[in-house]
C-alpha cells in the first residue's frame, strides 16, 4: 500500500466562533472540524477527521520544531526536551529526525520514498554547509536522501510549498504559473510513484499568525482546491492519504501565537477508518505509515 503524507502546518480544531475562526468561512469542505468534532467524523472525499494531540503531555504551547519532529518520527520530542521548541530544531532534535524519520526508515527498508517539495539553488550551492545552517526538521527528516529542484518543479516533478509558484515568480525566477488544482494533480502522480510520499505546506501557519482574516481565508481556500484536486486524482483504493498538522494557530486569530487546541488530522482512501482509528496524537502518525508501507 501507498501513502501520502501532507504536513499542514498550523491548523488546530478550535471554537465554532466566525469572528475569530476562519474555517467556519462558508465553503470550507475538509478543514470545517472543531474542537467538539468527534474522532471519526466523516469529511468530503469519504475521508475521516482525528484530532491530534500536539501537547504530548509537555506543559506550554506546541511548536513546530517539536511538532514536527514528534510526527515525522514518532518519539515524543517535546519530552525529550521537556519543553516545546519553536522554530528550527537543536542539534538534540536534528539527531532524532535523523535516526527515526519515516523517510530515512522506509529507505533504509527499501522502500521507495519521495519528499516533493522543490527547493531553490541557494540550498544546493551550498552543498554539505548548507547543514551547518538552521534548516527545518522536514529537511532534517530526509538528510542523506534526494531533495527536489527547481528544475524538477518545471517538469512537474515537485510542488513548490506555496502550491502555485507565485513566490518564486515574484523573486523573478522562472517557473510556470500552476493553480492549486494543477499542483494537486502533480502530487497525486507523484504520489503514485512511490511508497511513501511526502509534501509540506506551512503557508497556514505563516497566516495564523499575520492574524489577518483576508490572508487566512485565502491560504485555506487554495489549500482546499489543492486537497480536493489531488484527492480525485489519487488512486484511493490503493492510497492511504494523511493530512497532519503540528499545531493550533490559524483557527484562532485573536491571538498571535499558537493555541492549545488539538491538531487536525485528515485521512482518506485505503484503510482510512481503521487508520483514524489509531491516530489520537503527533506521534502516531509515523507508527500509521510505517505499518501501512512497512
Amino acid at each position: 500500500m501507498r501513502v501520502l503524507l501532507v504536513l499542514l502546518d498550523g491548523v488546530g480544531a478550535g471554537a465554532r466562533d466566525a469572528a475569530i475562526n476562519p474555517l467556519m468561512t462558508e465553503g470550507v469542505r475538509f478543514l470545517d472540524n472543531f474542537e467538539d468534532d468527534p474522532p471519526g467524523k466523516p469529511v468530503a472525499r469519504g475521508g475521516f477527521f482525528t484530532p491530534l494531540d500536539a501537547r504530548l503531555g509537555v506543559e506550554g504551547l506546541p511548536q513546530s520544531a517539536t511538532g514536527h519532529t514528534a510526527l515525522l518520527t514518532g518519539v515524543n520530542a517535546p519530552e525529550v526536551l521537556g519543553r516545546h521548541l519553536p522554530g528550527f530544531p537543536n542539534a538534540k532534535l536534528n539527531a532524532i529526525l535523523r535516526e527515526h524519520s519515516i523517510l530515512r526508515r522506509l529507505a533504509a527498508r527499501g522502500r521507495r520514498v519521495a519528499f516533493v517539495n522543490a527547493f531553490r539553488p541557494r540550498f544546493f550551492e551550498l552543498g554539505d554547509a548548507v547543514w551547518r545552517r538552521p534548516m527545518s526538521a522536514s529537511t532534517n527528516a530526509n538528510f542523506g536522501l534526494p531533495f527536489r529542484t527547481l528544475d524538477d518543479l518545471r517538469s512537474g516533478r515537485a510542488v513548490y510549498h506555496d502550491i502555485t509558484n507565485r513566490d518564486l515568480v515574484e523573486r523573478d525566477i522562472d517557473v510556470p504559473v500552476r493553480t492549486p488544482e494543477e499542483s494537486g494533480v502533480v502530487l497525486a502522480k507523484l504520489a503514485a510513484e512511490s511508497d511513501f510520499t511526502f509534501f509540506e505546506f506551512f503557508r497556514t501557519d505563516f497566516a495564523g499568525h499575520s492574524q489577518e482574516p483576508e490572508f487566512a481565508r485565502d491560504e485555506i481556500a487554495r489549500f482546499e482546491l489543492f486537497l480536493e484536486a489531488m484527492l480525485a486524482a489519487t488512486d484511493l483504493e490503493e492510497t492511504l492519504v494523511v493530512v497532519a498538522a503540528d499545531h493550533g494557530n490559524v483557527e484562532d486569530l485573536s491571538f498571535r501565537g499558537h493555541t492549545a487546541n488539538p491538531a487536525q488530522g485528515l485521512v482518506f482512501g485505503a484503510g482510512a477508518e481503521e487508520a483514524a482509528a489509531k491516530l489520537r496524537a503527533l506521534t502516531d502518525v509515523a507508527s500509521v505509515v510505517l505499518e501501512r508501507v512497512g
